[in-house]
């Protein structure tokens, strides 16, 4: 199911049951797994792996040396999981010695015209908008919503069920649970909409807010309010995920508004 007017490298591995349009380019050193489907104009480059049923629609452009001037033509890889979509115009850039790779889990959607930069790592069931940019190095954790048109600064973290509002953009790390919008960037509360959708308890909840009302309390040192969090609210995975995502943050943590 290959287009008589796709080209398809004889050095690239390139699973039977997949369908690749008119206008195509697979280069070498590609692995594509069962399944995908290539719109027309679809271009893979070199060192891409990817997995099953993926969907890229025209003009995604996938695997691209770094746009990175210290990047000297090193091995690296784009590496893609299952079940994601990559909507028209999507760029996607190999790693570099930094990390040796750029990675996205499965069940993605990346709208039209976002980019992931070099050595970037996405999670799994993410929802990120058109023309969204992502820079170098920056990590975003499981089902994290992205709107359009934001702007993500190198090295930034953000943390799973966030809700970023469209147009932000942001230097500092986005700790999980929150929305996050304004100009500039500010923590607006809890994604409430979101966690309720996804099946996070009342209690739950509670204790989530609980927990960064501690954590933003400025008259108090942070080794001090991390264990207000670990003495008044029930331990849970959650309460851990938001202690240890603060802890490690090393570009400090969006403030509220």
């Amino acid at each position: 199911m290959i287009s008589p007017l796709a080209y398809v490298s004889p050095n690239a591995k390139v699973a039977e049951s997949c369908e690749i349009g008119p206008f195509c380019y697979i280069d070498d050193n590609v692995v594509i797994g069962e399944g995908n489907v290539l719109m027309n104009s679809v271009t893979v480059l070199s060192g891409t792996r990817i997995g099953k049923k993926n969907h890229f629609f025209p003009g995604a452009v996938i695997g691209a040396i770094p746009q990175d001037l210290k990047f000297q033509g090193e091995e690296t890889t784009a590496e893609i999981g299952d079940g994601n979509t990559f909507r028209e115009n999507v760029t996607m850039n190999r790693g570099t010695a930094a990390r040796g790779k750029t990675v996205v889990g499965s069940n993605n959607l990346f709208m039209e015209g976002m980019h992931i930069a070099h050595d970037v790592s996405i999670g799994s069931g993410c929802i990120i908008g058109n023309s969204t940019k992502i820079a170098g190095e920056v990590v975003i954790d499981d089902c994290a919503i992205i709107s359009a048109n934001c702007l993500f600064h190198q090295f930034c973290r953000v943390g799973s069920y966030v809700m970023v509002g469209g147009g932000s953009r942001t230097s500092q790390d986005i700790p999980p649970y929150v929305l996050v919008a304004r100009e500039p960037i500010a923590m607006c509360g809890l994604n409430l909409v979101g966690l309720r959708r996804r099946g996070f308890s009342p209690q739950l909840i509670e204790n989530i807010h609980k927990a960064y009302r501690i954590i933003y309390q400025k008259d108090i040192l942070r080794d001090e309010r991390f264990a207000m969090v670990r003495e008044e609210i029930p331990h849970s995975k959650e309460i851990d995920y938001i202690l240890d995502f603060v802890h490690s943050s090393k570009r400090g943590i969006v403030q509220p508004q």
